[in-house]
């Protein structure tokens, strides 16, 4: 199956009503990330590290209960307050989030490290 360009990305995160990501597992949920960077809301599983990256900026799901994703899901294409708290939150919460930054903390922790 062939991958979606990193150019084209932005352009279909902004032209999707939600992305929904209720994985039972993610390393990090990038795309999850993503999504919010382009006003885009997202429904996730709440396991892993997705309460993190989304905080409460996304609608967080059982992402066994099939019920509670169509529920999120149905609420974001419906409620259009919610939905447009949601992209403003999801703004906020991602421009939080650069490489620089991160880097940054990798630096700090590597440093506590060696010191120590």
């Amino acid at each position: 199956m062939p991958y979606v360009s990193h150019q084209a990305l932005p352009s279909l995160y902004r032209g999707a009503r939600l992305v929904a990501m209720p994985s039972l597992a993610e390393g990090f949920g990038l795309p999850a990330l993503e999504a919010m960077a382009c006003g885009t809301p997202v429904v996730v599983g709440k396991t892993s590290a997705m309460p993190e990256v989304v905080g409460d900026a996304g609608l967080l799901v059982d992402p066994e209960d099939t019920g509670a994703i169509s529920d999120a899901i149905l609420r974001l294409l419906t409620q259009d307050p919610l939905r447009k708290e949601l992209i403003a939150r999801g703004l906020a919460w991602a421009a939080e989030f650069s490489w620089e930054r991160t880097a940054r903390q990798v630096l700090t922790v590597l440093d506590e490290v060696a010191a120590s």
